[in-house]
């Protein structure tokens, strides 16, 4: 039986660009939301550690399952094993999604 995928989700997070990997991502109940769970790091016994690695390992230390805004999302891609997550800072301009626009109000006089 093959092993459950893994996902790398890319999102911005208040001026940052953060990559984490999780095992199980889900169209949310919640209209605009993306459900991640089962979060998966390093081992975190190794000698080399990276700051924006641990910034994120202790962020979501006890989630269970996070709500990432889909206006939020830069891609979500299955990879083969999980990598290094990290937090980097946003550069360049960024453009939310489109939404469609909001129509004058009628007036049936």
């Amino acid at each position: 039986m093959a092993s459950k995928p893994i996902y790398r989700v890319v999102f911005h997070n208040q001026g940052e660009i953060w990559e984490l990997y999780a095992r199980d991502i889900f169209q949310s109940d919640l209209w605009g939301f993306i459900e991640v769970e089962t979060f998966v790091f390093e081992d975190a016994s190794k000698l080399v550690v990276d700051p924006s690695s641990e910034k994120l390992r202790r962020t979501f230390d006890g989630v269970n399952r996070s709500y990432i805004p889909l206006n939020a999302i830069v891609r979500i891609d299955e990879v083969e094993r999980e990598g290094t997550p990290r937090a980097t800072k946003a550069e360049g301009k960024v453009t939310a999604f489109p939404r469609p626009m909001s129509l004058p109000p009628r007036d049936d006089g």
